[in-house]
């Protein structure tokens, strides 16, 4: 009797290799890097601060955006998933729609509150504006500091989230006018504005680190 043999077909093997990932700059990997702790955050505030504090020492244009975004995407992780969050529901223009089109945006929304106006233009040579927010019920503010001696720019901005002593404070420095949202946030955006256009003026870090929160109500407020 003959055996019969049966010859084993062998597959061929397939390298399934990885998605590296987009490759960035020297600054956006800093940027990446700072990022880290995005997804052991649960409060929206300090999400959004330490993605705008990231890019405090950078001008991010949409070059910058773009090539950060598609690094996100193509390389899945849960920092580069946070990450796409946050500027979902921070960054403005084409850059937010990029993001948002790859996650949805991170969650409570941000709502506009109101805001006051200090006017010390005539003898301080300032005016202070106090502007209010909210994600979900938990509220904050941000504080601007306006040079008209200068011109009208931005001298200095910070976030808090004790409103009522923001307030408080302020009209220690003289009246707290109210002003409309709309009014408040074409100040703001005619101030960064002038900044922007003087390449030579000394701005304060806390300007920059808050600069990405400052856009994105200033967006948010005119619809």
């Amino acid at each position: 009797m003959s055996r019969k043999t049966q010859t084993t077909k062998r597959r061929q093997i397939v390298v399934v290799r990885r998605p590296q990932g987009t490759p960035l700059t020297a600054e956006q990997q800093r940027v990446v890097h700072r990022c880290r702790t995005l997804p052991q955050l649960l409060d929206p505030l300090e999400a959004e601060l330490t993605v705008s504090t990231a890019v405090a020492d950078v001008r991010p244009d949409e070059e910058f955006w773009a090539g950060l975004i598609e690094h996100a995407v193509s390389l899945p992780s849960r920092r580069n998933h946070a990450l796409l969050r946050v500027l979902a529901a921070t960054l403005t223009g084409r850059p937010r729609e990029w993001a948002a089109n790859a996650v949805a945006p991170a969650r409570p929304a941000l709502a506009v509150g109101g805001a006051w106006i200090c006017d010390r233009s005539i003898d301080a040579g300032y005016l202070a504006l106090i502007c209010t927010y909210t994600f979900g019920d938990d509220g904050h503010a941000m504080v601007f500091l306006i040079d008209e001696l200068s011109g009208g720019e931005v001298r200095t901005a910070f976030v808090t989230r004790d409103v009522t002593t923001a307030r408080h404070r302020l009209a220690e420095q003289g009246p707290l006018t109210p002003i409309g949202a709309e009014a408040a946030h074409w100040l703001l955006a005619k101030s960064y504005d002038r900044l922007d256009r003087n390449t030579d003026a000394l701005v304060n870090q806390d300007v920059e680190r808050t600069r990405l929160l400052a856009g994105r109500r200033i967006a948010l407020a005119f619809g």
